[in-house]
């Protein structure tokens, strides 16, 4: 870690200056003390502020600072200027400095550039963004120490078209902490959510820091910030490295998560390296052994599994092990690092796994949540990014009262098809191509990227077009869940472009209520084993195009499916209110445990003939990890909240 800023103890706040000098289209800082009693923001827009520590986590504050700040703090006077004129005499030759230059709105995010570092974010509607920098402390990852220096772009030199930008030169190359202060219009009912007390994380960050430890309930309340990571060397892929390009026809998919394949002590791991991508690739072994060739891994971007304890709620006491919440589309989970590594070091060992399972001739396929972002509803709001930025642009908007639309059942939906958030996922999907060398996409509550800005339901939508379209996808497999909470189901009439497989949920319902005994079936299990030429023979779709599942990780196990006729989801603080109540299940005579060797084996029959029918069935398999034992939830068919063996693996009964 770099040393910090300037140095402070965590009990004091000596108050710091920065001294501006402009001269052409670039000026200098440099760090002076002040001996002002606050935080002070000069003409040209640079502003240092003190930030202190918490024991309630990351939290970041500005001395002086109103509510809504003024959208411009230009022009504030010849007495500033004198007071900056006096305290440039007081600086030392060895304080730090940066250069300052206008910078370049291409590409979003940050970039190394001729000249520096380069920062750039969009936002249409707002009238002030401030960048704001920390340099922590050598070895505190936790906390934001030290100082925070903001700087105000000026909308007539930072900014070109809505692109927020600006080029800062002897910037550290990596370790530094950024994120950004927004402002805009107040009026909710057109829909604006600007809060410039807020360090939002730049939607285009390809690493984010927060907590360092998965589940570390001290920092439940940690802030989110980018970080960015020039100084380490490309990746090494290795001189025989290749891509499985495995045919669409010859796929199995395991479905699982990567936390819970090995958090569980049973995994025998050393500790540093349970619930890890390095994790994933100990148990390698295990999946060459099942015979899949494929993992779908459940989402792997950015999330704050402590996000339903921020408030007392009837959930506050879970923790989001899932990770269908997303802050950031383009960062890795840093908590999925081994040993608390934090950002950069996830981002590394996720590719060793990518490289490890491709050296097993494995692909990797990511469930990706492009439908909604962690941040809830208008009720209450858990703003860490895209709300705070623009959230008119970013999600759909109902266009007479500003509310938020809610088509993914977690309070808010993104505007897929508004050209600039369409741009943020093909940049995000290539990002995840190009740079982990992925494999392909499972798109979650897909429907969603089929309705426009308004909501309403698009017979050709823009983004799914331009995702089959994209060159550099075109070796991906793009796999869509193709329904959404707002009823829009369209399981066979996806809109393809030829390219799109489907969840195929007719395929699941359809099994369950054959196996199960219900009376009718059989011309529709017939069809399901034989590829569902119903739903998949029209244009180009073939068989390979249904993704045959019995089980996923939504609703009950593959154990549980024969053992329990209704949900059992107390556990979860909702009153039994949440999790599907259409399972179509069958306990074999008793609900639950049992020691009945009758019940037992009856149970144990079933499930073989569930996963025989699924592999023999025309189209691609896709089974859910800890099936193959018979792995329990103990009836909960809704078990996102449960970082316990209730999700993790349990490799006793796997061998």
């Amino acid at each position: 870690m770099l040393r910090p800023l300037l140095p402070c103890d965590s009990t004091s706040a000596a108050k710091m200056r920065l001294f501006a000098s402009p001269f052409s289209n670039n000026y200098t800082i440099a760090i002076v003390p002040s001996s002002a009693g606050h935080s002070h923001v000069l003409d040209m827009g640079l502003k240092l502020s003190k930030q202190a520590s918490s024991s309630s986590g990351l939290r970041i504050f500005s001395q002086g600072r109103d509510k809504h700040r003024t959208p411009s703090v230009y022009g504030r006077g010849a007495r500033e200027r004198v007071l900056e004129e006096k305290e440039a005499s007081l600086m030392s030759e060895t304080s730090p400095s940066f250069k300052i230059f206008p910078g370049q709105a291409s590409p979003l995010g940050v970039s190394e550039v001729d000249k520096g570092i380069n920062f750039a974010i969009f936002s249409q509607h707002a009238t002030s963004v401030t960048l704001c920098l920390s340099l922590p402390q050598r070895g505190v990852h936790e906390r934001l120490v030290g100082n925070v220096i903001e700087l105000a772009l000026d909308p007539h030199v930072n900014k070109t078209g809505d692109i927020w930008h600006i080029c800062i030169e002897d910037l550290p190359r990596s370790n530094v902490l950024y994120g950004y202060r927004v402002d805009g219009p107040q009026n909710w009912n057109q829909g604006h959510r600007f809060d410039s007390n807020i360090i939002l994380v730049d939607p285009y960050a390809k690493l984010v820091e927060g907590r360092r430890y998965f589940g570390d309930a001290s920092l439940k309340l940690s802030k989110f910030l980018g970080t960015y990571d020039f100084d380490s060397s490309l990746f090494d892929w290795g001189d025989n490295y290749k891509l499985p390009n495995i045919p669409e026809k010859d796929l199995v998919i395991y479905e699982m998560n990567v936390r819970a394949f090995t958090a569980d002590k049973s995994s025998g791991l050393d500790p540093k390296i349970r619930g890890s991508y390095l994790g994933v690739i100990e148990k390698i072994p295990h999946l060459l052994e099942l015979g899949v060739n494929a993992v779908e891994l459940l989402p792997v971007f950015e999330f704050d599994e402590f996000e339903f304890q921020r408030r007392p709620n009837p959930r506050d006491h879970m923790i989001n092990t899932w990770g269908y919440s997303t802050i950031n589309f383009f960062a890795p989970m840093s908590r999925y690092a081994s040993g608390g590594g934090g950002p950069c070091n996830a981002s590394r060992e996720f590719k060793e796994m990518v490289k490890a399972l491709h050296g097993a001739g494995i692909e990797v396929i990511l469930d990706v949540v492009y439908n909604h972002t962690n941040e809830a509803d208008d009720q209450n709001p858990y703003t860490t990014s895209f709300r705070g930025i623009d959230n008119k642009v970013y999600y759909m908007l109902d266009p007479n009262s500003g509310q938020l639309l809610n088509f993914s059942g977690c309070g808010n939906t993104l505007n897929c098809n508004h050209p600039v958030v369409m741009e943020l996922i093909l940049d995000s999907l290539r990002h995840w191509v190009t740079e982990y060398h992925v494999d392909g996409f499972r798109f979650d509550l897909a429907s969603v990227l089929c309705r426009g800005t308004d909501g309403t339901p698009l017979s050709a939508p823009p983004v799914i077009r331009a995702i089959a379209k994209e060159p550099i996808l075109s070796r991906c497999k793009i796999i869509s869940e193709p329904w959404d909470c707002g009823g829009l189901y369209l399981v066979g009439k996806f809109p393809n472009w030829d390219r799109w497989a489907e969840w195929n949920g007719k395929y699941r319902d359809d099994m369950r209520r054959f196996i199960k005994g219900d009376s009718g079936m059989k011309g529709s299990f017939a069809t399901r084993v034989a590829g569902s030429a119903d739903l998949y023979s029209a244009n180009k779709r073939k068989p390979c195009h249904s993704i045959n599942f019995v089980i996923a990780h939504d609703g009950f196990t593959l154990y549980d499916l024969v053992s329990y006729n209704f949900k059992h989801n107390d556990a979860n603080g909702e009153g039994g209110n949440d999790g599907s109540n259409d399972n179509f299940s069958w306990n074999c005579g008793f609900e639950g445990e049992t020691d009945d060797p009758s019940i037992k084996a009856l149970r144990s029959r079933q499930m073989k003939n569930f996963h025989l029918a699924l592999m023999i069935s025309q189209g691609t398999p896709m089974m859910l990890m800890g099936d193959e034992y018979g792995h329990t939830r103990y009836g909960n068919n809704n078990s996102y909240g449960h970082d316990t063996s209730i999700n993790n693996f349990q490799w006793g009964f796997a061998s």
